[in-house]
C-alpha cells in the first residue's frame, strides 16, 4: 500500500546530529527493540553452530547459508508483499512467524531432539522471516524520521547491526558454555516480542489501497523492475553498490583467516577484531553528517572506498594485532559511511507505491554481491594464499573510487517522490473493467516552431516518467505536414494500471517534467488526450448496452482544461 505522508517530530533537536533520528520516539523504540533482536539472532547462530560441531564441517557452514539464502531468494516477492499490504501488518506477521519458529527450536533443544536436519530447516525458515521483514522495514523509515535525516537513520541501522555483531557472538558463546544451546534459542524467541510490542502500539496513519491492489505477483514484480530500470538515479545507486560490495566483501570473508593464520589468534582475538569494526561503525555514524556536508555523497563514497582498500593492504602487510585492530576501526567508519549514503540515496528517491520493491532490489544486489564474492575470495585464498584475494579486493575498491569520476551518484536536489495525483479522472462514455486492456493513451501537443528541439529533449524525461509508472511502450511523433504538431502515445497493460498512474504513482518529480515540457506549447493551446482500447475482441457500439462511466466529468474539453489548470497551480497543488 502507499503510505500516507509521515508525521515526523516537528522540532527535532539538531537535525545535523548523527543521533537526531533517535529523538523520534517510535524510531528510538524500534531501534532498541531491533538491537535486542539482532543480538538474539547472532546468539541463535552461535547456538546452532555449536550443536553442529562434531558433525561434518560443511554442516557448520550451512548455518550461515540457511540464514542468508532466503534473503536472496525472497527479496523481490517480499518487496511486492510490502507494497501491496499494510506494512505494519507485514512486519507483525514476520515477527510472530519467527517467534513460532524460534520457539520450536527452543523446545527441541531442551528436549535434546534437535538433529542437524530440523535445525537447518528451522534456521532456513527464520531466514525466510528475515527476508519478508527486510523490504517492509526499510520502506517504513521515511515514516519514522524527517526525510533529510534518512542518512543518519541508515547509519544508525548500521550501528545497530555492528553492535549486535560484536555483542551477540560473545554473549552467545558465554551462554552456550554456561547453560547450553537451548537458552540462546530461548533468548532469541523472547527478543521478537520487543519489536512486536512496539509495532502493536504504533498508531500508523491509515493507508489507501493502490488502484492495482489486486495485481498478480508477476505483474507487480514487473512494475517494480520497470520503475527501477527507468529511474536513472536508482540505477546509479545500484551501480555504486555493484562496484563497492564485491571488493568490500573480501574483508568479511577473509577476516577469520587473517585472525587465525596471519595473526595466530583464537576465537577471542577474532572477536576483538570484529569489535574494532563495530566501534569504527559507531564512530562513523557520529562523523557521517559532517562528512557528507564537507565531502558530499560522492566524496563520502570515494573516500570510503579508498580507506577500505587501504585497510585490506594493511591486512596483508601487518602482523601486529593491535595495529590491525586500529586499521579495522577505519574499516568500520568507511563501511558505515558508504552503505548509509547508498541506503539513504535509495530511500529518498523511491515513491511510496514502489518503495519496498525498489529497496528489495537494493537488498538483492547487496546480498547477492556479498554472497557471490565471498566464496570466490575463499577459493582464491585456498589456492593462492591470503595476500592475493586481499590485494585483489583492494584493487576493486580502488576501481570503485576512480569510477566515481565517470559514474557519480546523481544529485537529489530536484527529486521529490511525494505523490502528486494531478491527473483528473479520464472522461469515458463507458466503464472498462480493471483487466480491460491494453490501453493506448495519445496526447497531442502544439509547439512553437522555435521550440521543437527543446520540447523533444524535455519529453525524454516525460518518457521515463511514463515508463516507470506503467507504460509498456512509448513514442513521440512529429507531424510530417505540420512540424509544430507532436503526438505522444504510450501503451499501458490494463485499465487498472492506467488508473494507478492517475491515483498514486505520479510524483512531484514527474509533475515537474510535464510542466517543463508544457511550458513550450503554443500560448492558448493545451494537450488533447484520448484513451483507446483494443477493439480486436469487439468494439463498443454506442447505444448498445453501454454503461456510462461514473467518473465522467463534463466534456472532453473540460477534462483538458481541468488537467491544464491543475498543472499550472504549481507544486503546492496535490
Amino acid at each position: 500500500m502507499s503510505p500516507v505522508p509521515p508525521s515526523p517530530p516537528t522540532q527535532p533537536p539538531r537535525s545535523d546530529s548523527a543521533w537526531a533520528p533517535l529523538a523520534a520516539r517510535l524510531f528510538r523504540a524500534l531501534w532498541i527493540a531491533q538491537l535486542v533482536s539482532n543480538i538474539g539472532s547472532w546468539m541463535q547462530m552461535i547456538g546452532a553452530q555449536w550443536l553442529l560441531i562434531g558433525h561434518d564441517a560443511a554442516l557448520v557452514t550451512l548455518v550461515q547459508t540457511a540464514s542468508s539464502l532466503p534473503v536472496v531468494l525472497l527479496a523481490l516477492p517480499s518487496g511486492v508483499v510490502a507494497d501491496r499490504y499494510e506494512r505494519r501488518g507485514v512486519l507483525l506477521a514476520a515477527q510472530f512467524a519467527m517467534l513460532a519458529v524460534s520457539g520450536t527450536l527452543t523446545v527441541l533443544a531442551f528436549a535434546d531432539a534437535l538433529t542437524p536436519t530440523p535445525l537447518l530447516l528451522l534456521t532456513f525458515l527464520l531466514g525466510c522471516g528475515t527476508a519478508l521483514m527486510g523490504p517492509a522495514w526499510q520502506a517504513i523509515q521515511p515514516e519514522l524520521v524527517e526525510r533529510h535525516q534518512l542518512g543518519q537513520a541508515a547509519a544508525l541501522g548500521g550501528v545497530n547491526m555492528n553492535l549486535a555483531r560484536a555483542l551477540g557472538p560473545a554473549l552467545g558463546g558465554v551462554v552456550v558454555a554456561a547453560a547450553g544451546a537451548g537458552w540462546v534459542f530461548a533468548f532469541n524467541t523472547a527478543s521478537y516480542l520487543g519489536i512486536a510490542a512496539v509495532l502493536l502500539l504504533w498508531r500508523r496513519p491509515k493507508t489507501v489501497a493502490p488502484a492495482t491492489g489486486g495485481e498478480k505477483l508477476l505483474t507487480a514484480l514487473d512494475a517494480g523492475r520497470r520503475y527501477v530500470w527507468y529511474a536513472p538515479g536508482i540505477r546509479r545507486v545500484l551501480l555504486r553498490v555493484v562496484l563497492f560490495v564485491p571488493g568490500g566483501a573480501a574483508l568479511w570473508a577473509l577476516l577469520p583467516l587473517v585472525a587465525s593464520r596471519s595473526l595466530h589468534l583464537g576465537s577471542g582475538g577474532y572477536g576483538l577484531l570484529l569489535g574494532a569494526v563495530g566501534v569504527g561503525a559507531v564512530a562513523g555514524a557520529f562523523a557521517l553528517p559532517h562528512t557528507n556536508r564537507v565531502l558530499g555523497a560522492n566524496g563520502t563514497l570515494g573516500g570510503g572506498a579508498l580507506v577500505f582498500a587501504g585497510v585490506l593492504v594493511v591486512l596483508v602487510a601487518v602482523r601486529d594485532t593491535w595495529l590491525v585492530a586500529v586499521a579495522l576501526l577505519f574499516a568500520g567508519v568507511a563501511w558505515i559511511g558508504v552503505l548509509s549514503t547508498l541506503n539513504a540515496a535509495m530511500q529518498t528517491r523511491l515513491p511510496g507505491w514502489v518503495s519496498a520493491r525498489g529497496l528489495a532490489v537494493y537488498l538483492l544486489v547487496f546480498q547477492g554481491g556479498q554472497g557471490l564474492a565471498a566464496p570466490l575470495w575463499g577459493a582464491l585464498a585456498a589456492r593462492l594464499g591470503l595476500a592475493v584475494p586481499l590485494l585483489a579486493g583492494s584493487g576493486l575498491l580502488l576501481v570503485s573510487a576512480l569510477s566515481l569520476r565517470r559514474w557519480p551518484l546523481y544529485g537529489a536536489e530536484g527529486v521529490d517522490p511525494s505523490p502528486s495525483a494531478h491527473w483528473p479522472v479520464p472522461p469515458l462514455v463507458f466503464e472498462p473493467g480493471p483487466t480491460t486492456g491494453p490501453v493506448l493513451v495519445t496526447v497531442s501537443y502544439r509547439v512553437a516552431p522555435g521550440d521543437v528541439t527543446a520540447f523533444s529533449d524535455r519529453m525524454e524525461h516525460v518518457a521515463r516518467s511514463r515508463r516507470r509508472t506503467g507504460a509498456l511502450t512509448w513514442g513521440l511523433y512529429q507531424d510530417g505536414q505540420d512540424p509544430g504538431h507532436f503526438i505522444e502515445n504510450y501503451l499501458v497493460a490494463s485499465w487498472a494500471e492506467h488508473l494507478a498512474q492517475h491515483s498514486d504513482r505520479l510524483t512531484l518529480t514527474d509533475r515537474r517534467h510535464e510542466e517543463r515540457a508544457r511550458r513550450l506549447l503554443v500560448p492558448g493551446t493545451r494537450p488533447e488526450v484520448t484513451h483507446a482500447f483494443d477493439a480486436s475482441s469487439g468494439p463498443v457500439v454506442p447505444g448498445e448496452g453501454v454503461t456510462p462511466y461514473p467518473g465522467l466529468r463534463g466534456t472532453v474539453e473540460g477534462h483538458h482544461q481541468q488537467a491544464t489548470n491543475q498543472l499550472e497551480k504549481g507544486d503546492d497543488a496535490r
